[in-house]
């Protein structure tokens, strides 16, 4: 809806054009930013969530049955926490829920990956903090990460820095966890690569505006112009 009343009103006329010169030009700040966010988000999700099975069954001795129960136990608490971590962030805000998923994975990372070397029940507990925590930023990305750009060049600026940042980080990360740990022989290389993450996810979020409960119409970057005192996020 807000896209078509720009169109409407003739705000996306010969866009098409330039619009990627513009973007690189005029919104390389929330590019970068939004870059950074999805290096924590996609480091994460594929360290924890695809080379999880892979993880276990050769580092920590679990069967190959094992290795499998343990994300898809993980997994189902995750689906069941996203929908009520989605409508915290709606009160409290997008940030405050990121600051917590980052500074609680970058702590927690080593110790659960500790424990899940000690048998398929340290293995589920490990998983569990991890994914719970992971959680607090997967419920938010669907509002945070388009909200970052102004209509004109919403979906072109949240596609290129999504898609570009998980191709180079996100989607080598099980590649590069298994290439560390054959070098170096430490089983919590994953654990640190995901620290790593976490610290430049961090240094994007210093930059992100807040979003919830601001506008996403006009061409000005939502969440910019500041709120009415006493207006809390996500309240109307």
């Amino acid at each position: 809806p807000v896209f078509r009343e720009l169109e409407e009103a003739g705000g996306t006329e010969d866009e098409t054009k330039t619009q990627f010169r513009d973007l690189l030009v005029g919104y390389w700040k929330p590019l970068l930013t939004l870059a950074g966010l999805v290096v924590a988000l996609n480091v994460v999700n594929y360290t924890l969530l695809s080379y999880m099975p892979t993880y276990l069954e050769q580092e920590t001795g679990l069967s190959a049955d094992g290795a499998l129960i343990v994300p898809i136990i993980g997994m189902l608490s995750m689906m069941v926490v996203i929908p009520f971590a989605g409508a915290l962030s709606d009160r409290v805000g997008r940030k405050p829920l990121w600051w917590v998923s980052l500074i609680g994975l970058f702590v927690m990372a080593v110790p659960m990956y500790q424990l899940m070397g000690t048998g398929i029940g340290g293995a589920v507990i490990g998983f569990g903090v991890l994914g719970l925590l992971y959680v607090l930023q997967l419920s938010t990305i669907s509002a945070t990460f388009p909200a970052m750009f102004p209509t004109h060049v919403r979906f072109a600026g949240f596609a290129i820095a999504y898609n570009v940042s998980t191709s180079l980080f996100g989607g080598t990360a099980p590649a590069v966890n298994d290439a560390l740990i054959g070098q170096t022989g430490n089983n919590l290389v994953p654990a640190f690569y995901m620290m790593g993450s976490c610290v430049v996810g961090a240094i994007a979020l210093l930059f992100v505006v807040e979003t919830a409960g601001a506008s996403l119409r006009g061409r000005g970057v939502p969440g910019v112009i500041s709120r009415p005192s006493g207006v809390r996020p996500g309240r109307p």
